[in-house]
C-alpha cells in the first residue's frame, strides 16, 4: 500500500536534473578544483574522468536501480533486497543524517560570503583574518547557518514534484549558465604581478588539462587515485543514501540507463567546469603557490583573486558566491530528503512530521558544529593524521568511513548474493538495452570492491600512500 501512495518525478528531465543538483554541489566547485591543483591537474582530470565512467557510473546505476526496484528510502531498501542485508539500509541512512548538520553551516558560511558580495563589501572577505573571525564568531554563523536551513526545509517540505523537481528545474540551468560565464571570464584576463611577470588564463588552464608526469612515481599516482575515488563520492552523491532515495520516485516506465549517463555526463561537466573557473583565476593572480592553498582555496583565495580584479570583482565575486549557493542548497536539499524519506518509509509518518523531525535535530547539530570554533573548540589526531575539530571528525566519519563501507556492502549484495542481473533486469525493464554491461558486472564484482578497501585501508591509517 505505501509504495502506491509514493510520490514520483513528473519526468526524466526533473530527475535528471535533480539528481544532477544532488551531485553538483560544495563537493564539485569547493573540493575538486583542490584536489586537481593538488595533484598535477591534468593527471588529476584524466583518472577521475576514467573513475566517473567506470566505478563512478556502477554505484550510480546500482543505487538508483535499487531505489526504482524497491520504491524504498535506504534505510528499509537493503532489507526489502534481503532481509538479512538490513544492517546495511542503517549505514547508508547514517551518512547523510551525520552529513546535514555541518553541512548547512558550510551552507552559511557560503551565504555570509555571497550577502558581503551582493552589499559591496566583497573586497573586506580579503582582508586577513575574515574567514577565521566569522567562522570563531557566536552568533552570526549560526544566524547564517539557520537561514540556509529553512530555505532548505521550506523546499523539502513542499515536496517531490513542487519542492524538489520544481526548484531544481529553475536552479539547475542558472547554475550551470553561471557555471559557464566565469569559466570563459577566467580564461579571458591576464595579470602582471609586483615582480613584473605576466600570467594569463589560459596559461592557468593548461596546467590544469594537460597531465604532468614529471616526477611521477607509482605512490605518487596511488594518492592520485585514492584522491579521485574519494572525490566521486562527492561529485556523484553515491553510497549516502541519496540516488536510491531519487531513484525511489522514478517511474517504472523511465529509461534509466539514458537518465543516468545524463547525471554523469552533466556532473562531470560542472566539475571540469569548477576547475576551469577557479584554478586559472587564482593562478593568474596567485600563482602555482595560490593554486595549493587546499580546502580553504574557496573562502580565503578566491576572495582575493575577486579583490585583485577591481571594480569587475565585486560583481564576479557575487555571481560566483551565487552560484556556489545554489549549488550547495540542491545538494543540502538531496540529503535532507533522503533522512526525511527514511523517517516516513520507517515510521509510516507524514512528510511534515518527518520533516519538522530532521529539522530540529540538523539544527541542534548545527549549532553544536557553529560552537566548535569557540565554545567547544578542541583538536584531536585522526587516524589518517588529520587535525580535526568537531566537523572534521563528523566528515571523517561519514565521508571516510561510512561511505567506503555502505559501497563495498552493496557491491558485495549485488555482484555476489543477489548477483548483478538484479540490477541489469531494473535498467533493461522497458527494453531499453543496458550499455557497458559487461564493464558493470567486472567492475562491480571485482574491481570497486578491491578500489573501496584500499580506500578504507588508507582512511583508517593503515595503509601510507606515497611513503
Amino acid at each position: 500500500m505505501e509504495n502506491k501512495k509514493r510520490n514520483s518525478f513528473g519526468g526524466s528531465l526533473g530527475f535528471v536534473l535533480a539528481a544532477a543538483g544532488s551531485a553538483v554541489g560544495l563537493g564539485n566547485i569547493w573540493r575538486f578544483p583542490y584536489l586537481a591543483a593538488k595533484d598535477g591537474g591534468g593527471l588529476f582530470l584524466l583518472v577521475y574522468i576514467l573513475l566517473a565512467l567506470t566505478f563512478g557510473f556502477t554505484l550510480l546505476t546500482t543505487e538508483i536501480s535499487i531505489g526504482r526496484k524497491t520504491k524504498q528510502s535506504p534505510l528499509t531498501a537493503y532489507g526489502g533486497l534481503d532481509k538479512h542485508w538490513g544492517f546495511v539500509g542503517i549505514f547508508a541512512s547514517l551518512v547523510p543524517f551525520i552529513i546535514m548538520p555541518y553541512y548547512i553551516v558550510i551552507g552559511g558560511w557560503v551565504l555570509k560570503y555571497f550577502i558581503a558580495f551582493l552589499t559591496g563589501v566583497g573586497a573586506d572577505a580579503a582582508e586577513e583574518g575574515y574567514f577565521e573571525g566569522f567562522i570563531t564568531g557566536d552568533t552570526e554563523p549560526i544566524i547564517m547557518m539557520a537561514i540556509f536551513l529553512a530555505v532548505v526545509a521550506f523546499i523539502v517540505f513542499r515536496g517531490v514534484n513542487k519542492g524538489i523537481e520544481s526548484s531544481s528545474k529553475i536552479i539547475m540551468p542558472i547554475l550551470l549558465l553561471m557555471v559557464i560565464g566565469i569559466s570563459i571570464f577566467a580564461l579571458t584576463i591576464s595579470h602582471t604581478d609586483a615582480e613584473g611577470v605576466t600570467r594569463t588564463g589560459l596559461e592557468g588552464f593548461k596546467i590544469y588539462v594537460i597531465p604532468d608526469f614529471k616526477g611521477i612515481t607509482l605512490g605518487k599516482l596511488f594518492i592520485v587515485l585514492i584522491d579521485a575515488l574519494g572525490q566521486l563520492f562527492f561529485s556523484l552523491s553515491v553510497a549516502m543514501g541519496i540516488m536510491i532515495t531519487y531513484g525511489s520516485y522514478v517511474k517504472d516506465d523511465a529509461n534509466l540507463g539514458k537518465s543516468i549517463n545524463q547525471i554523469e555526463i552533466f556532473d562531470t561537466v560542472v566539475a571540469f567546469l569548477a576547475g576551469a573557473m577557479i584554478i586559472p583565476a587564482v593562478y593568474i593572480f596567485m600563482g602555482t603557490e595560490g593554486m595549493s592553498s587546499g580546502p580553504s582555496l574557496m573562502f580565503v583565495s578566491l576572495p582575493k583573486v575577486f579583490k585583485a580584479m577591481g571594480a569587475s570583482g565585486n560583481v564576479i565575486g557575487c555571481v560566483f558566491f551565487a552560484m556556489v549557493l545554489f549549488a550547495a542548497i540542491t545538494s543540502a536539499v538531496s540529503v535532507m530528503e533522503a533522512v526525511v524519506s527514511c523517517i516516513m518509509d520507517k515510521f509510516h509518518t507524514s512528510r511534515t512530521k518527518a520533516g519538522i523531525l530532521e529539522g530540529i535535530v540538523a539544527l541542534i547539530g548545527g549549532i553544536i558544529v557553529c560552537l566548535g570554533y569557540n565554545k567547544l573548540s578542541f583538536e584531536v589526531k585522526l587516524p589518517n593524521g588529520a587535525g580535526a575539530n568537531i566537523l572534521d571528525i563528523m566528515d571523517y566519519v561519514s565521508n571516510n568511513c561510512l561511505m567506503p563501507v555502505v559501497a563495498f556492502l552493496t557491491c558485495i549484495l549485488i555482484g555476489w548474493v543477489l548477483k548483478p542481473k538484479t540490477i541489469i533486469d531494473e535498467v533493461e525493464k522497458n527494453g531499453n538495452k543496458m550499455g557497458r554491461q559487461k564493464l558493470y558486472v567486472i567492475m562491480l564484482k571485482y574491481v570497486a570492491p578491491i578500489f573501496l578497501i584500499l580506500l578504507l585501508l588508507q582512511t583508517l591509517g593503515i595503509l601510507k600512500l606515497g611513503e
